[in-house]
């Protein structure tokens, strides 16, 4: 038996709207607002917890250290970690924005896993994204692999890519695994943007690489013939889409997407009927754009949902943002899809809107990981969501983290210390470990 696990990103205490990732337009249009840091991080556990309590593996990964500081240090600057922030905030600001992003609360972009069906060693892959595109998701990869190596000591957990151009890696946002059954093999679809050796094309940047998205199947030990790459349409890259997992989802046998989504759907499905061929029958459910605009797709994120399937049900069920039951057209969408026979049979809202504003729904805050029963059983306890776990990080959170953050408050080094102080509690709570964050180290 296998079942697939969702490991929640846990919302960092420095949660704010910075505005940094070109080619998102929520975290465009909200840069510079008042987060509510507590709000945000209640609602991500809140969800989770909903999951764990619908019948579904639920597990969280911990925020990362922000401030980053091992980065100033690296660039020059020198002394207590106290003056290393006032440091950077007078000399470097706009370093210092970067080094102080939560973006870590987006586990869809931590890594590419791949079950141990689907690999010819039999093993759990998962690979950190290096996130080279943006600077302040490139500081990610390394203690994302400590986290991962912390929840899955059983698995093969690699090394990140390159940090370079050619093998930009976003993680399991451009990725779709299709099955019958979760223990049996299925089929791993890929999805790129660019390819990697190409002259750079005008408008928002094209994050994944078609050479990465190869380079992580081979590591994987991937069977080719179970393998497909699909390359993500530009009209939706400048639309907004920054990641496949804007207009695209998929669960068991089902792909959910918007009609734009790809450069050549009807080669896409040729491609996973293929793939799929004496596995199962591949189901494609597509959006119509006169039905639902892409705008409208980017502004409610209608696909940015987590599509699931609930012990008690044989159909799919979309865990969706509010923002897609205010957005009329989706929400039409939505109940006209649920009246059929077709795999989806319920849509459910979450408000996550703590998230949302910074650019990412209930499918970035979470990393989808398939494991067999044996497999779930070897995961670090303390990293497995249930009743206890909610209420102990929900106090933990009300306790450490402030109830509001503006851009006026981020040079303020009593933030930097409340962080460091949640976090090294955190370390507790979920047994991680001494060391686990860079501030717990000794660099005199």
């Amino acid at each position: 038996m296998a079942h697939e696990a969702n490991f929640d990103g846990l919302i960092g205490p420095t949660h704010n709207y910075g505005g940094l990732s070109d080619g998102n337009i929520a975290s465009a249009s909200n840069s510079g607002l008042t987060s509510r840091p507590r709000e945000a991080v209640i609602q991500g556990l809140d969800k989770a917890l909903s999951m764990h309590s619908a019948g579904l593996w639920q597990g969280v990964l911990p925020p990362q250290q922000r401030p980053y500081l091992p980065y100033l240090r690296q660039f020059g600057f020198s002394g207590t970690d106290r003056e290393l922030y006032e440091q950077g905030w007078k000399q470097v600001p706009g370093l210092m924005k970067n080094l102080i992003s939560a973006s870590s609360m987006w586990a869809a972009n931590a890594a590419t896993v791949s079950p141990s069906p689907d690999c010819e060693d039999g093993r759990l892959h998962l690979t950190p994204a290096n996130l080279s595109t943006m600077l302040h998701r490139s500081l990610e990869h390394e203690q994302t692999g400590r986290a991962l190596g912390s929840a899955f000591p059983f698995a093969k957990v690699h090394h990140a890519l390159p940090g370079q151009s050619v093998f930009s890696d976003e993680g399991a946002a451009n990725h779709v695994r299709l099955c019958a059954n979760r223990e049996e093999q299925g089929v791993e679809l890929f999805v790129y943007g660019r390819d990697g050796f190409a002259a750079p094309t005008s408008g928002f940047p094209a994050r994944q690489t078609k050479e990465a998205a190869e380079a992580i199947a081979r590591a994987h030990n991937l069977r080719p013939g179970h393998t497909v790459f699909a390359r993500q349409s530009r009209a939706v890259i400048d639309a907004g889409a920054f990641h496949n997992d804007v207009v695209c989802v998929g669960a068991k046998e089902t792909l959910f997407y918007h009609e734009l989504a790809f450069e050549d759907t009807r080669t896409l499905q040729d491609d996973i009927r293929q793939a799929a061929s004496g596995l199962f029958e591949p189901v494609f459910v597509e959006v119509p754009e006169k039905s639902v605009p892409i705008d409208d797709v980017i502004k409610s994120y209608l696909f940015n949902s987590m599509l699931v399937q609930f012990p008690d049900s044989d159909r799919l069920v979309l865990i969706a943002p509010t923002e897609t039951r205010d957005m009329p057209s989706t929400r039409d969408y939505c109940e006209m899809l649920v009246c059929g026979n077709g795999p989806i049979g319920e849509v459910r809202y979450v408000d996550v809107r703590q998230s949302m504003r910074n650019g990412g729904g209930p499918a970035c805050l979470r990393l989808r990981v398939t494991m067999l029963q044996k497999e779930w059983a070897q995961v670090k306890p303390t990293m497995k969501m249930d009743g206890a776990l909610h209420a102990s990080l929900k106090h933990w959170a009300e306790k450490h983290y402030r109830e509001t953050l503006s851009p006026s408050d981020l040079p303020d080094p009593n933030l930097m210390d409340e962080s460091f102080t949640a976090l090294d509690e955190l370390t507790q709570i979920l047994d991680l470990g001494t060391g686990f964050y860079p501030f717990q180290r000794d660099f005199s």
